[in-house]
């Protein structure tokens, strides 16, 4: 049987924030369930703005020479993806939907009809936090937005959801409540 891997992908600027350490339980439990993770770190990576030159999509990879390079094959060859990100404006920080527009060819391939998905039998694990309390930023639609954001695209992509977690009212806490905790390792039950 093949190694079992999952890219746990961190799209905030703070690597010691709430998301970070949502990002590293979700690790823990990904190496519990038998994942050989690999870690990336959006901010540290170097991604030009998709130009919109639509060349990804018969190969199913950017043509522009940069980080990307090495993303997709870690995206390819894992069977989970884990994306843990704030919620900035009611929707994901800019680097994210970057690394979204340039995987486009990656995620789908165009046809005369619909795109088909590229990325079947992959599953993902959806991680987000935020500064508004709940239940505001449920009914304001502050964590929706970056929640539908962020799947739309694995759904597009043909992946199925292992579980969307928010962190609300996170502008005075350090530390991620064992609530959502407990939340975030429940997914792992039936991996």
């Amino acid at each position: 049987m093949s190694e079992r891997r999952a890219l746990a992908i961190l799209g905030s600027p703070h690597p010691y924030g709430v998301t970070a350490a949502m990002l590293e339980r979700a690790i823990c439990g990904a190496e519990r369930a038998g994942y050989k993770v690999t870690r990336l770190d959006l901010y540290q990576k170097k991604l030009a703005f998709c130009t919109g030159c639509r060349a990804c999509l018969p190969s199913g990879i950017c043509c522009q020479k940069d980080d990307i390079q090495e993303i997709v094959p870690l995206i390819r060859e894992s069977q989970v993806v884990i994306l843990g990100a704030p919620v900035y404006w009611a929707n994901v920080p800019g680097i994210v939907k970057n690394l979204f527009d340039r995987l486009l060819g990656t995620a789908m391939e165009e046809t005369a009809t619909f795109p088909v998905p590229r990325l079947r039998g992959r599953r993902y694990l959806l991680l987000t936090a935020l500064n508004t309390p709940a239940p505001f930023s449920w009914i304001f639609g502050q964590s929706r937005g970056a929640i539908r954001n962020m799947d739309e695209f694995f759904k597009m992509a043909g992946m199925k959801s292992m579980g969307k977690i928010v962190c609300a009212g996170t502008g005075r806490r350090k530390a991620v409540p064992e609530r959502v905790l407990r939340r975030i390792d429940r997914c792992w039950k039936s991996s």
